[in-house]
């Protein structure tokens, strides 16, 4: 048995140890046991993953029984691709069961809680080490019903978790069903359940084009695109904290895997327009978005709206790359592609501490409404840098993940193959809309980080908190860390990045480099730069970070010395120049500071405003009270959902009336369509 099949094994053997200690163990001892052996299980995925990366090769299979005398076979055997992203899951999956051992309390400590992470988790590692398409729907349908008991968890406590559950489920099993069409379309023309059969069959033709619609449909529902996105705001702010993170961190990416895994495996060298259906659902959810992130005040919901833009812009990296290739410009389609899994890796960094910060904050402050925030900085230090280290990922800025990935993004971009007339006019218009989500991001989290944490308490709640329990701690510390040393080294994650897509056919442009030389090995190597030889671009972040302290460091010190030449004095000049804020109410609030965008933006978000004055009873001109309130729905669920919901509601009123318990009338059915089945056979 190869070390990669141990892996696998392991990986099965721990969750099963999970579920035990989840469903045995008494209750204080519960999360340890259970989070210990759902740690583990995590660490195994690590491990895997790294040996599928690195080309160590594996079959763990075993037979199913399908019913009506059909046998088929479970085979798991992930290649390089297929580790990167168990590599990721698990280490996701990891930080979240250390987190869980000191947030899982209540319902989401409870024996089905438990059980259903583990479950959760390991449905999610396997994804990826999927060798065909059963064991692909299997492990999928097994985190698809673990992740949606954990968004259930509490739904005994709030009506909305109630909502919540249900959209998500209807939602996940939507995505499932167009999957199975689509795999059932690539299997009878491949002839093989097979990925490594259907890879080597080379299905094209309409059959090609209609499977790659339906498992694109089917990705992009898990992956949260617009219009099919509309369970994401729901369900991460309902889910426990530690379950939101691995949703938005590792869950959404396995639809970011699934069109990885289409478009460069299983249907390759598709003609031009897969690539502008991809572009055409990633750069509105892009927008839309980072757009409904900017103006919410719900921490969670923001995080969750956070993930569309996130995920539009890796799905518009993978559009460019299809778009590239099939102009020829193999230099570009390579960045491009490498730029979307950096921006995986990156997001799911940052993503995985947002989250997990925000269930800190929730769990010191019963509060994840920004607006009764405030003050955190000086009650929760550790969870405030953290925190903020995570927002300067998300917000793109140097040097963290997320600003080595859009570089590698915007140079595809930049670089396009100018000889295609419609990439060329498409790539302004990308180019374009990343800069404006880069700029509604920094926005964003200036506005969570800054709304949460300083300025002066808004609730009580926010005055009474204090910093989390260590594993709590440790694991939102752990992923800053990660934040800022993918930031700092971002070749790993490039070379990583390369060396899967090569495995997958993928030309590789990308190399990292050293802090001495940029003239690297393509896709070979280690060090801390970034080196892209196929269109002579190349980032150094030392170099970046030495400049960056060059410029703040005398800023710093000047303005520390000016400082302590003028000691700080209380005034009582409330209104005056430098006058105190004695008042919580007196700073920012979220949507006070999202006030603006609101009004630029007013046509596309539509908000539902109330504005109520009340006059003092002595006389009208005179003000007693004014109460303002703002709501923002969601404008693709407003507009698309609840009409369609609506007509199925009145079609439900109607069948009620052919339904009325009367014998006689079904019997009149029956007469019917014997004699429509008759003429049928007849004719």
């Amino acid at each position: 048995m190869s070390l990669l099949e141990v892996g696998l094994v392991a990986q099965l053997a721990l969750a099963l140890l999970a579920v035990t200690a989840a469903v045995a163990a008494p209750t204080p001892l519960r999360p340890l046991l259970a989070g210990g052996a759902t740690l583990l299980m995590g660490l195994s995925g690590v491990a895997t993953g790294a040996l599928a990366l690195g080309g160590r090769t594996g079959i763990v299979s075993a037979p199913l029984t399908v019913g009506l005398g059909l046998d088929a076979r479970m085979t798991l055997a992930p290649d390089r691709l297929g580790g990167l992203f168990m590599l990721l899951a698990g280490a996701v999956g990891a930080v979240a069961a250390l987190y869980s051992v000191g947030y899982a309390r209540g319902p989401a400590g409870s024996r089905t809680g438990c059980a259903a992470f583990a479950v959760f988790l390991l449905g999610l590692q396997l994804v990826p080490a999927s060798g065909d398409v059963v064991a692909f729907l299997l492990t999928w349908e097994l985190m698809a019903i673990g992740s949606t008991i954990l968004v259930l968890a509490e739904h005994g406590r709030r009506d909305q978790v109630r909502s919540a559950g249900l959209w998500y489920a209807a939602m996940t099993h939507l995505s499932f069903l167009f999957l199975l069409a689509g795999f059932a379309v690539l299997t009878v023309a491949g002839h093989s359940s097979s990925f490594a059969a259907l890879a080597a069959g080379r299905i094209s033709g309409d059959q090609a084009g209609l499977a790659f619609v339906l498992l694109t449909i089917g990705f992009a529902t898990k992956a949260g695109l617009v219009p099919v996105h509309v369970w994401l705001p729901r369900a991460h702010p309902e889910a426990p904290s530690h379950v939101s993170a691995v949703m938005s961190a590792a869950m959404v990416k396995m639809g970011v895997y699934g069109v990885v895994l289409t478009v460069t495996r299983l249907l390759p060298g598709g003609p031009r327009w897969w690539g502008l259906v991809v572009l055409a659902l990633a750069l509105p959810s892009a927008l839309y978005g980072i757009l409904q992130a900017s103006v919410t005040s719900d921490l969670k919901r923001l995080l969750a709206y956070s993930t569309t833009e996130n995920v539009g812009l890796i799905l518009s990296a993978v559009a460019i790359s299809m778009l590239a290739a099939s102009s020829g410009d193999s230099a570009v389609a390579g960045v491009a592609m490498v730029a979307a899994l950096m921006l995986t890796v990156s997001h799911a960094a940052f993503k995985t501490v947002l989250f997990l910060g925000a269930g800190a904050l929730l769990h010191a402050t019963a509060e994840r409404d920004l607006d009764r925030l405030g003050g955190l900085v000086r009650s929760m230090p550790r969870t405030a840098v953290a925190f903020g280290v995570a927002c300067l990922g998300a917000a793109a800025l140097p040097v963290t993940s997320g600003f080595a990935a859009e570089w590698v993004l915007m140079q595809a971009r930049i670089h396009g193959d100018s000889r295609d007339q419609l990439t060329s006019a498409l790539l302004p218009a990308a180019i374009a809309v990343v800069a404006l989500t880069a700029g509604l991001a920094l926005l964003t989290f200036v506005k969570a980080f800054g709304i949460a944490f300083m300025a002066r308490p808004r609730s009580p709640g926010a005055t009474t908190a204090h910093e989390v329990n260590r594993p709590m701690t440790a694991a939102v510390l752990i992923g800053a860390a990660a934040v800022l040393a993918l930031g700092l080294a971002p070749g790993l994650t490039a070379t990583a990045a390369a060396t899967a897509l090569r495995s997958a056919g993928v030309v590789g442009a990308v190399g990292a480099a050293t802090t001495t030389s940029a003239a690297a090995a393509v896709g070979t190597g280690a060090g801390w730069g970034v080196a892209l030889p196929g269109i002579g671009a190349h980032l150094d972040p030392l170099a970046l970070t030495l400049l960056a302290l060059a410029v703040t460091l005398p800023v710093v010190l000047v303005t520390w010395l000016l400082a302590r030449r003028h000691p700080r004095r209380d005034v009582d000049l409330v209104w005056g120049g430098g006058g105190v804020r004695t008042s919580p109410r007196m700073p920012y609030t979220a949507t006070s500071f999202a006030e603006p965008l609101v009004r630029v933006f007013d046509d596309a978000l539509q908000p539902t405003r109330d504005l109520r004055v009340t006059h003092a009873q002595e006389s009208r001109y005179l003000v007693q009270e004014v109460s303002f309130h703002q709501h923002l729905d969601d404008r693709v669920e407003k507009s698309l959902y609840r009409p369609a919901i609506a007509m199925l509601d009145r079609a439900g009123d109607l069948a009620r009336l052919m339904q009325n318990g009367s014998m006689h009338r079904y019997l009149g059915f029956s007469f019917v369509a014997l004699l429509v089945v008759l003429v049928a056979v007849a004719w």
